[in-house]
């Protein structure tokens, strides 16, 4: 496949070759079955394409740090002379305490 340019997508817009592609796609289906292809579907569709998404996560990245928190505060308590089953259970006895505790603030 030729590489997508400004030049060579639909309406010059920065698309990548998939998107520049489904975009033809869509047109041409539309066309097939007779159908008005320059759509407010097609505008949803290149605006989708065009603007970065945004961050939908509601603070998944916060909730990860924080459990990496807690697991490296967890795991600082164990001994390194331990035995590993006893590491194992004081591990996880630590976590169910951070656990306990909630979110640092």
């Amino acid at each position: 496949m030729a590489d997508a340019t400004p030049q060579t997508t639909f309406r010059g817009l920065p698309l990548t070759p998939e998107q520049d592609a489904e975009v033809r796609h869509y047109i041409k289906r539309k066309k097939q079955h007779g159908a008005p292809w320059d759509t407010p579907e097609l505008g949803a569709m290149l605006r989708d394409m065009l603007e970065p998404p945004g961050n939908d996560d509601g603070g998944l990245g916060a909730t990860v740090d924080e459990t990496n928190a807690a697991t490296e505060r967890a795991t600082a308590s164990i001994d390194e002379t331990m035995e590993p089953i006893e590491a194992c259970e004081e591990r996880n006895a630590a976590m169910e305490t951070e656990g306990m505790r909630g979110p640092r603030r």
